[in-house]
């Protein structure tokens, strides 16, 4: 099988970058090692290319009327605003979590994780509910940035042509980045820090690479691969779809009510969601410092030597020097403070359940 590259493919290799098959696509999982780039992105700043996420646009009169169907937050935002939200079957189950972008009142645009792109795109336009919306996927003709970390914003400014200081989090603006016109700057990101995903048409994308790279030199930037924007969004319990969250899981379960509004008109998946709320969960995702051990996914919980759970996402972090993991576990077992035991390669680890994030800014 050919891999897919991204436009910034070249700049990879010339970094020196170590190039894995990640879903398809020839991608760095890491340059000078996952340690080194976790740590610049928490103290400085870091470039990733995230042009495997794919964009899908809503365009049409009833847009809004349509994505707030489709997923289940309120999409309540004006134009030049997103929202992170579920995207739910009619079982309740995640399609996917997704950051929705209000453009204007016409057009939005949906990122979508990179392993779903195909699967997204036709459950949006299988289920779009408005006629007078054309439903669009646009993936191959986007490239996509993130800036990453405390002086993210000052790199952007000295190329593009928006006063980034405006743009609150979760803002997004229109502009031109490092001579390209028609990009799209958004302060949203996958690492718990600051910082900003750029869209940028493909086709001329691979100038914009350089070009921060240069804009970043004052501040120490370096490109960071897969493996630390793994650790740095496990830290920040960002979930990542298909370990902590996927079609067999629903937002309740996941810790996602907040983005779960059940005072809106119906949106796919409200009545499973309902019941589920009000029948009472049988368990929860849950945040877990382990004892001594470094806990993978699918590795089983166990409480007085009985499963429970299962591990979904876990590593050892570079910034609270823990070993940290998320995992299942029934509700009665949820709160902060519980012990537990996770069977860690036939040997049981001891770990605690605490409150969420791992890590949090301290700016």
């Amino acid at each position: 099988m050919t891999l897919r590259r991204t436009p910034f493919f070249e700049h990879h290799q010339a970094a020196g970058g170590r190039l894995i098959d990640f879903g398809g696509w020839e991608l760095p999982v890491s340059y000078t090692g996952i340690l080194a780039e976790h740590k610049q992105v928490r103290n400085a700043v870091g470039l990733f290319d995230v042009s495997h996420m794919g964009e899908v646009f809503l365009r049409g009169p009833s847009a809004l009327l349509a994505i707030r169907h489709l997923v289940t937050n309120n999409i309540d935002i004006p134009n030049g605003h997103a929202q992170y939200t579920a995207m739910c079957n009619h079982d309740g189950g995640i399609v996917d979590d997704l950051i929705v972008y209000r453009l204007a009142d016409d057009e939005v645009l949906v990122c979508v994780n990179a392993s779903n792109r195909e699967k997204d795109f036709a459950w949006l336009r299988d289920n779009n509910p408005c006629a007078d919306v054309d439903v669009v996927d646009a993936s191959d003709d986007w490239a996509q940035v993130a800036v990453q970390g405390r002086h993210a914003e000052a790199i952007l400014d000295a190329i593009t042509d928006v006063d980034l200081s405006q743009v609150a989090s979760f803002g997004v603006v229109r502009g031109v980045v490092a001579g390209v016109e028609g990009c799209i700057l958004a302060r949203t990101g996958y690492t718990g820090e600051d910082g900003f995903e750029v869209f940028i048409p493909a086709e001329q994308a691979s100038a914009v690479w350089p070009a921060i790279m240069d804009a970043g030199k004052p501040y120490g930037i370096c490109p960071i691969g897969l493996g630390a924007r793994d650790t740095l969004r496990l830290e920040a319990k960002l979930m990542l779809y298909g370990n902590d969250i996927d079609e067999t899981t629903s937002p309740l379960e996941a810790g996602l009510g907040w983005v779960t509004k059940f005072d809106k008109p119906d949106f796919i998946g409200r009545s499973a969601l309902l019941a589920q709320k009000e029948a009472g969960l049988t368990r929860r995702l849950v945040c877990l410092v382990v004892d001594k051990r470094i806990a993978r996914a699918h590795c089983p919980i166990l409480v007085d030597g009985e499963v429970v759970g299962e591990v979904t996402s876990g590593t050892k972090s570079p910034t609270v020097e823990a070993n940290i993991a998320l995992g299942y576990v029934p509700r009665r077992f949820a709160r902060a403070g519980n012990r537990l035991q996770i069977d860690i390669r036939g040997r049981l680890a001891d770990a605690e359940v605490v409150k969420p994030p791992f890590y949090k800014r301290p700016y």
